[in-house]
């Protein structure tokens, strides 16, 4: 019998929509389409166009002694080029955002190789080589995975996420890397993650609208009409974890 991953308990919708994003199987839906350009304008670490710079030398010349992992695991593109370490951090907002801090590093262990994950106080980094970083931010922004109003990319100064909506609808930011065009509906980019200020902004187009959040969000919130305790096999399965934890650090002897 084949073994089928179970990415996840839970039978509410906001558990399939956390399931349907870590399973490699399912095709993202894509949602916009930003270019690569404005993909490195917004993490701000080269100028686009710009050559890679580089941490060691490329792999083929490194001569380095045989080893049979390495004749079993590929290396990425930027790791063949000898790429430095980049990276991109993201915050969603606690009302109906379509992904959240511990579930992007889930989907991410899943769909992507080469990366280093990891999930702080509401907010998720992704570190890995520059150029794989640059073709994985593209997929985790023009995807399901992103709302212009709901998601930030914030290298810094990231709190604020959890505070109320504004009057359109959009997240509060320190820093003010975005803005809400009221004409067109659209939000723009106009500071890079670290704010930065940028010479051309960058449109990521229009919010999704509330109807497509509450069916698509992977967070436990009343705002999306399904909350944690609605969900038993979720509970269960949550209880359990931290009981094991909880024993564990007592250290019983049975």
């Amino acid at each position: 019998m084949a073994y089928k991953p179970q990415y996840g308990p839970g039978s509410t919708i906001v558990a399939a929509n956390r399931r349907k994003q870590m399973d490699p199987s399912h095709k993202l839906e894509k949602l916009r389409d930003i270019s690569d350009k404005d993909i490195v304008l917004m993490m701000g670490h080269r100028a686009p166009g710009s050559a890679y710079k580089t941490a060691h030398p490329p792999l083929a010349e490194q001569q380095e002694p045989n080893c049979p992992i390495r004749k079993l695991v590929t290396p990425t593109d930027g790791t063949k080029a000898g790429d430095r370490i980049r990276y991109i951090q993201f915050t969603d907002s606690m009302y109906n955002a379509p992904c959240q801090p511990y579930q992007r590093s889930y989907v991410e262990s899943y769909r992507f190789r080469g990366m280093d994950p990891g999930t702080l106080s509401g907010r998720q980094i992704i570190e890995c080589r520059e150029r794989d970083l640059e073709k994985y931010a593209k997929e985790l922004v023009n995807t399901e995975l992103f709302d212009p109003a709901l998601t930030g990319i914030r290298g810094c100064t990231v709190h604020g996420h959890s505070l109320r909506l504004d009057e359109n609808g959009m997240m509060f930011d320190m820093l003010a890397r975005t803005q809400y065009d009221k004409k067109s509906n659209t939000v723009k980019i106009v500071k890079d993650q670290v704010g930065v200020p940028l010479d051309t902004e960058v449109k990521v187009g229009k919010p999704m609208d509330d109807k497509w959040l509450k069916a698509h969000t992977t967070m436990f919130h009343s705002v999306a009409g399904t909350a944690f305790r609605d969900d038993a096999e979720y509970i269960e399965y949550v209880q359990r974890i931290h009981s094991l934890r909880t024993k564990y650090g007592f250290m019983p002897k049975e």
